[in-house]
């Protein structure tokens, strides 16, 4: 893999370190003190920050003001983009004001149905899917073009593009399928649903070699500690697309309330361990919701700091390099 845009992710990755991402949830009100907290609480511990945008579609402070806050405070931001609430119009802008203040990294996606946030009544837009959305960053950032055809011959947006991939929705056997159709239309790095079956994924990781597709773009295993039983049986029974099996949720009701998160912590550090010599898994992503304050712990404890700086040369198990 060589680097094709300015990004910090992409050339930690192109030198062959497992790269390390984790999230920023913007405040459902105005603050920018909370947005700056949680980059604070991150900063050296993982290479770039996913601000997510509008999640579960509650209404929080928009994802592209929150990136800006962080690069004006020299962390490195993943632009979390959802179409459900941008025809391709709004998309375009967007994309051109985060390329403004120097944002190179991106994560298309489609967006939770507006009926499981805040506003269920809304309309939603849905434009176009995540697919279509990595297509149009790749034309404004390769071809220098707006959808219309519209030239820019300066001041395209120079963004590594990346996109989300669920390995236990249904049905799973077209999972694999969605991610060619991904890489196809241009995604480099994939961040993958939170991941508690291992036997699963792994058997998913296996499709995903078998089409070649490890060697085209570039996976994180996406990991969400525990902070308790409680948090266990609400993701297993109420979170759509998420797969806890019952040995998680017996293992935490098996120690003490006190323990618990402490326990959550351990499962996600073996987790860590068994994926880092996976064939394919290219780094992490640590989504910490709302327990923020938890990745540094993790990360050192992974054996995953300190963090290479970009331009360091390094090598994944087996002696590759990625894709």
């Amino acid at each position: 893999m060589t680097s094709t845009t300015p990004s910090k992710l992409e050339k930690i990755l192109a030198a062959g370190h497992l790269a390390v991402t984790s999230e920023c949830g913007p405040p459902r009100n105005g603050r920018g003190d909370v947005v700056e907290k949680k980059g604070e609480l991150l900063r050296g511990f993982v290479d770039a920050i996913n601000v997510t945008d509008n999640q579960t579609a509650v209404v929080r402070q928009c994802s592209l003001a929150s990136c800006i806050r962080l690069k004006l405070m020299g962390l490195e931001p993943v632009l979390q983009m959802v179409t459900r609430d941008r025809n391709r119009i709004a998309i375009q802008s967007d994309l051109l004001g985060a390329a403004s203040f120097g944002i190179h990294n991106v994560l298309c996606l489609t967006g939770d149905h507006q009926r499981f946030g805040d506003h269920p009544n809304s309309v939603n837009v849905f434009d176009m899917d995540s697919t279509r959305l990595i297509q149009t960053v790749k034309t404004m950032r390769d071809d220098g073009k707006l959808l219309s055809g519209h030239p820019m011959e300066e001041g395209r947006p120079q963004m590594f593009i990346g996109a989300a991939e669920n390995p236990f929705a249904d049905p799973f056997e077209v999972r694999v399928l969605r991610l060619a159709k991904k890489v196809a239309a241009g995604a480099q790095f994939i961040q993958t649903q939170c991941i508690y079956n291992m036997e699963k994924f792994k058997l998913w990781m296996k499709m995903v070699r078998d089409e070649g597709l490890h060697e085209q773009v570039a996976i994180l295993a996406g990991l969400t500690p525990m902070k308790n039983v409680g948090m266990a049986r609400y993701m297993k029974n109420r979170v759509p697309g998420i797969d806890v099996p019952d040995p998680i949720v017996k293992r935490l009701a098996g120690v003490p309330k006190e323990n618990q998160a402490e326990e959550g912590i351990r499962i996600c550090l073996e987790q860590i361990e068994e994926l880092r010599g996976e064939e394919g898994i290219r780094g992490f992503h640590i989504m910490a919701i709302e327990w923020e304050e938890k990745v540094p712990e993790i990360v050192k404890r992974a054996g995953l700091y300190p963090r290479p700086a970009a331009d360091e040369p390094g090598g994944l198990p087996g002696g590759t390099t990625g894709s």
